[in-house]
């Protein structure tokens, strides 16, 4: 099950379904569990900030940060892979920026926040290349193979 959480500020400017299709998308195409859960958690620039100070030691907002679990939810007894938060006003600007929407700019964040719960990272060119190339495969599937991804977060 994906829960999607979004801070009362967003509610009216971010629509669940393309998210919650994204992390289907993303889940299928990496053979994850089906029966997996996750949380995506939309908010705002100050919490990334605080939240990558916490566990990062960078004093510094980010557009999205993932926290993988390994465990099982005991009420549903179903793997819970983790959480992915993403900051709305990042999102904003950067898809501002690049000339795209909104949506399609948090679909890329969903996206990347699930391959890192999935152990998808990019220290090193081997791993970003890997990255990269599912990230380019599952917005493909999506639709938004035209979108950019850039980047060294």
């Amino acid at each position: 099950m994906i829960t999607l959480e979004i801070i009362e500020a967003y509610q009216t400017l971010v629509a669940p379904q393309p998210l919650e299709e994204t992390a289907k998308t993303a889940l299928q195409q990496q053979s994850a569990p089906e029966d997996a859960d996750l949380t995506i958690v939309i908010t705002d620039d100050e919490q990334l900030r605080q939240l990558n100070h916490a566990y990062r030691d960078i004093d510094a907002s980010t557009d999205v940060l993932s926290f993988p679990a390994d465990f099982t939810d005991p009420e549903s007894d179903l793997p819970y892979l983790g959480d992915i938060l993403i900051s709305f006003e990042r999102a904003e600007a950067q898809a501002a920026a690049a000339g795209h929407a909104t949506i399609a700019e948090l679909q890329l964040l969903v996206t990347h926040g699930v391959l890192h719960l999935l152990g998808h990272d990019h220290a090193d060119p081997a791993e970003k290349a890997r990255m990269w190339s599912a990230q380019s495969e599952i917005l493909r599937q999506l639709g938004l193979e035209n979108l950019p991804i850039t980047g060294d977060e």
